[in-house]
């Protein structure tokens, strides 16, 4: 089992979500983080005073996949958050140890 986690610009979560569900992922985490990588925010001007803005707003989409889908859903992410311009985001897979369902109780890939 692997973790997928992918943090996006905002205005690309739909386009993932739906590109998530035509792979078969049945189910994701959404937040709502700030942060930046190598385009270190930008400049605003607000009542004629500049400001920098550090941190921009992304999503930070997580979803836990078996081995076999992991290929998939970064094919699906990679290309549904696709914009071409810097700042569309990154991708990271984790190892997944033990997964349980609370409800059943179900371990392992069953609880999935």
């Amino acid at each position: 089992m692997k973790l997928v986690t992918a943090i996006i610009k905002p205005f690309k979560l739909d386009d993932v979500r739906e590109a998530l569900s035509e792979v078969g992922v049945a189910g994701i985490t959404v937040t709502e983080v700030k942060g930046f990588g190598r385009q270190k925010g930008h400049t605003e001007l607000y009542r004629g005073a500049e400001y920098v803005v550090d941190f921009l707003p992304k999503i930070k989409l997580e979803a836990a996949v078996s081995e076999g889908q992991v290929d998939d859903v970064i094919e699906a992410i990679t290309k549904a958050a696709n914009t071409g311009k810097i700042g569309d985001g990154k991708i990271f897979v984790s190892s997944i140890e033990q997964t349980i369902r609370i409800r059943t109780g179900e371990t392992g890939p069953d609880a999935l």
